[in-house]
């Protein structure tokens, strides 16, 4: 288990570290091990990690070659290593082990098809520096959580809810009908949650927030 979060703002204002430290903090629990964090113009990425695939190299946030796109990720994919034999036979460099490493590569390769080749658990963010968007990805059953929100003119994603309000500007508001929901089936369903403002990506899409906003999209159906 791994807590993420990343902040994007569409006309390229830099998250303040402090934001990004607390959304780690709030996390810490899940990522007893190591933390991480990327910021340039746009974008933020903080992470927290519990580790287990290749322990020793598998610090995130993690780039690719050139440093364009750049991920943080929870989960395990379990196929990792034959993509790695394919995406190496064209022609990707890798620097680890880890699982991580593979889905930055498959991003390059296939763009937001990568998901489709995925065999795991995982919820993870992707910013995409040349096409200036943040890809977000939840695995097929939803094993692995993650939450979304605007904070502002900014969108904002995390492991946990509580994660989210270490950003400026998302509300702290209670949805009325996600108690009575919380109270009959102990919990909301995708995409609410209890929070005003707050959802939950659904299990087998996945989301793009560019400077248009933010489109979510289905990838997988059972």
């Amino acid at each position: 288990m791994c807590g993420i979060a990343a902040f994007f703002d569409p006309d390229g204002r830099s998250p303040e570290p402090a934001w990004l430290e607390a959304a780690a903090a709030a996390l810490t629990h899940r990522g007893p091990d190591d933390a991480g964090m990327h910021v340039e113009p746009g974008i933020g990425l903080a992470f927290r990690r519990l580790s287990i695939v290749d322990i020793a190299t598998g610090h995130q946030p993690l780039a690719n070659e050139d440093g364009t796109v750049w991920i943080v990720y929870n989960g395990e994919v379990y196929n990792h290593a034959e993509l790695r034999s394919e995406l190496e036979s064209r022609g990707h460099r890798y620097r680890t082990r880890s699982d991580t490493e593979s889905i930055v590569h498959a991003y390059e390769e296939w763009g937001e098809a990568c998901v489709e080749r995925l065999r795991g658990m995982f919820a993870f963010a992707i910013w995409d520096r040349p096409r200036r968007r943040l890809f977000v990805a939840r695995d097929r059953l939803g094993i692995k959580p993650l939450y979304f929100a605007r904070a502002g003119r900014a969108f904002v994603c995390a492991s946990e809810i509580k994660a989210l309000f270490a950003f400026p500007g998302v509300p702290r508001a209670v949805r009325m009908p996600g108690v009575v929901e919380h109270l009959t089936l102990r919990y909301a369903a995708a995409p609410a949650t209890l929070f005003q403002g707050i959802e939950k990506l659904a299990p087998g899409h996945h989301l793009i927030a560019d400077r248009a906003g933010s489109t979510v999209r289905r990838y997988w159906r059972v």
